[in-house]
């Protein structure tokens, strides 16, 4: 990442550095799960749509600890390996909205609250800023090659009310909290880097 691009990291420090975490990241482009893999203080494992799975590319994520899903339907084996990930006190990375679109948190699936009210493990709310930059791309799918993108982290927060409940209303609850959250991270994010 920092041979391709000009990463700016800001607030690391806020992700705990031991003990299970969440990181709730926007997405808005192809390489916002390897820039922030790159960059953050701790290793993440993603959940990965299990059709990156292929050929190389499918070892080599297989390899640094990557978790494959199947997105239409539910994966009994995703969801017990990212809550494995969870119990061993590592860092889980997620992209809330379930598919890159705006990368504005505005619709988020049910996922994240699941993995957050089950595990009790904290949320980090990442807004990765500037992967979607169109002016000077030399290859399409990429941004600008030596092209600033920011990683922001946002302050720890739990996703519970603090009652334990799990039900589907809780679970509803905290996604709308989860929502917030993550929403005025953003904005915040967006103004401390002027994107």
């Amino acid at each position: 990442m920092y041979g391709l691009w000009k990463p700016r990291v800001l607030g690391a420090w806020r992700v705990p550095a031991s003990g299970p975490v969440i990181l709730a990241v926007n997405h808005a482009h192809n390489i916002d799960g390897p820039m922030l893999m790159g960059t953050a203080p701790r290793p993440v494992h993603f959940l990965i749509k299990k059709e990156a799975f292929v050929g190389p590319l499918g070892s080599f994520l297989t390899g640094i600890g990557q978790v494959k899903v199947d997105r239409h339907g539910t994966d009994r084996t995703a969801i017990s390996d990212a809550l494995a990930v969870l119990e061993h006190g590592g860092v889980l990375g997620i992209f809330p909205e379930g598919t890159r679109g705006e990368g504005d948190f505005a619709s988020l699936r049910a996922g994240l609250a699941y993995f957050a009210v089950r595990s009790g493990a904290p949320i980090v709310p990442v807004a990765v800023l500037g992967s979607s930059e169109r002016r000077g791309r030399l290859i399409k799918a990429l941004p600008p090659l030596r092209g600033r993108v920011d990683v922001v982290f946002g302050e720890p927060f739990e996703a519970g009310d603090g009652s334990g409940r799990r039900t589907r209303k809780a679970l509803d609850e905290a996604t709308y909290r989860i929502q917030a959250r993550l929403t005025e991270h953003l904005k915040n994010a967006r103004r401390l880097t002027g994107r």
